[in-house]
Formats: structure tokens, C-alpha cells, sequence
């Protein structure tokens, strides 16, 4: 189908419009950018040099995706953003190129929801299935697994990671890697356990759930050290890919990881 651009849009000669591709009111498209198939611009977006979108994005208005990194060391390199296929982004997104001190890139993969005011600094990498809430934002070079819930006004320093089907509570601040499949809340989060209701919901059955909680018993709460519990985790829950995914995560951490809420009853 013919794409649909709105008289008062600019587009720049030098963008690449799919098919089907609708560019609202006021848009601004400039040069060196790839907007894929059936993609939608609602009213004032812009859409910044060396940006790259796959099909299907719903990009609502007044959100700025491919502005420069706010990094004082930044010198118009020609870094890039990309995002992948049937995202929705909301009002007021902003998602920044990538700097040579990174990855010279930063990435939105395919299905996640930004919803309105979300940041996603430079060198950030977020996978598939994201949801970010209202203000949230990431400061540059984070990692988001896939399927992750960041609840709106939370904070993410620099660096962090955030491992896969992850929760993290609204008004949160989180200084330190987030594992895979765990909950955590806080000004100064912490981990309150296994992810549960979100492990159901994604088709988690109860023995792997089970495992994730008694990993989680052995790992933050038996007194023993990091090494010494992660080796017990791994021993006793061996035939767990979950586990063992938690487990590497840990070890791979270079921040640290956010410590368990300090409390006296078991994990529900």
C-alpha cells in the first residue's frame, strides 16, 4: 500500500520509507534513517539521523527517537539507533545514538511497550517483550533481558543489567544488577524473591518455579558465600536450566547484584 505523509511533515530525501508506512503532522524525518513497513507516526514525532526501525512500530506523538547521547565526550560520530518490528512507543520517548566509548549503538528489540515519558539513554540494549512504564528511565550502557516489567519512575544507573523475566517495582532505584526471574523494589532496591506471578503468567510450571525459589533460599539466604551457595545451587538444583541461567548470571556480574530484603519468614 502507498505510504500516507502528511503535507505539514517533513521528510528528508535521504530517509527510507517502507510500504504503508503513515507520517502524522509536523513529523520531522532526516536524513540517513529506515523506517520499515507499516510503521505509524502520530503527530510531531521526530525521527533523528542514523535511526533504523523495523515494521510495524507504533511511535505515538512528540517522541524523539535518535537524538545525540547526552555524553560531554560525543563529536557527531555517526552512531546509530535501532529498533526492532511491532513496538509501541508513547508520547514523549526519548531514545539516544550510541557513543564510540560503548557500543556505538543502541537497541530496542521487537513487542516491548515504552509507555509515555520513557528514556532510554545511549549504548543501552533492551530485549524483546520489555515493558516500561511511565517515566521510567535507563541511564547509558544498561542491559534489559527479555520480558521484563520496569514499573514507572524507576531509575536504572549506569551499567546495570537486568536479567530475564525480571520485575522491578515503580519508584525504584537500582544501582546494581537485577537477576534473571527475580522481583525487586526500592529506593535502594532490593530482591524479594522469585518473580512468581510473572513466571506463571509467562507459562512457568511449578517445579521450575519451585526450583527459582529454593535457588533463590540457598543463594541469599543461607549464610554461606556467594561462591560457596552458587556451587550448593548448582549441586542440588542441577537439573534446572532456570537455575543454572541464574546462577551464570551472578557470576557474570561485574556491578554486583542487588541484595535480598533482609526479613525472617520464608519466600512465598
Amino acid at each position: 500500500m502507498a505510504n500516507i505523509i502528511h503535507p505539514t511533515a517533513i521528510v528528508s530525501p535521504g530517509a527510507e520509507l517502507g510500504d504503508n508506512v503513515s507520517v502524522g503532522p509536523f513529523c520531522v524525518i532526516e536524513d540517513n534513517t529506515v523506517i520499515g513497513d507499516n510503521c505509524s507516526l502520530d503527530a510531531y514525532v521526530q525521527i533523528k539521523e542514523h535511526t533504523k526501525m523495523g515494521s510495524g512500530n507504533m511511535v505515538h506523538s512528540n517522541a524523539c527517537l535518535g537524538g545525540p547521547p547526552q555524553h560531554l565526550g560525543f563529536k557527531n560520530e555517526p552512531t546509530t539507533v535501532e529498533i526492532g518490528n511491532d513496538n509501541i512507543i508513547r508520547e514523549y520517548v526519548t531514545i539516544h545514538r550510541g557513543t564510540t566509548q560503548g557500543h556505538g549503538y543502541t537497541s530496542v528489540g521487537s513487542n516491548c511497550m515504552l509507555m509515555a515519558y520513557v528514556h532510554i539513554a545511549h549504548d543501552c540494549r533492551v530485549s524483546d517483550h520489555v515493558i516500561m512504564a511511565n517515566a521510567s528511565s535507563l541511564a547509558g550502557h544498561v542491559d534489559v533481558g527479555s520480558n521484563v516489567m520496569i514499573s514507572g519512575m524507576s531509575g536504572i544507573h549506569q551499567f546495570v543489567r537486568i536479567g530475564d523475566y525480571a520485575f522491578l517495582g515503580a519508584m525504584g532505584g537500582f544501582v546494581k544488577d537485577v537477576p534473571p526471574y527475580m522481583l525487586a523494589t526500592g529506593v535502594r532496591a532490593v530482591l524479594h524473591g522469585p518473580n512468581t506471578i510473572g513466571l506463571r503468567r509467562h507459562g512457568f510450571d511449578a517445579p521450575t518455579c519451585n526450583a527459582l525459589k529454593k535457588a533463590y533460599r540457598i543463594i541469599f539466604r543461607s549464610g554461606l558465600t556467594r561462591e560457596e551457595s552458587l556451587q550448593m545451587a548448582e549441586a542440588e538444583l542441577s537439573d534446572s536450566k532456570e537455575v543454572a541461567n541464574l546462577i551464570e548470571f551472578i557470576r557474570e556480574s561485574e556491578r554486583g547484584i542487588c541484595p535480598a530484603q533482609v526479613r525472617n519468614d520464608s519466600v512465598d
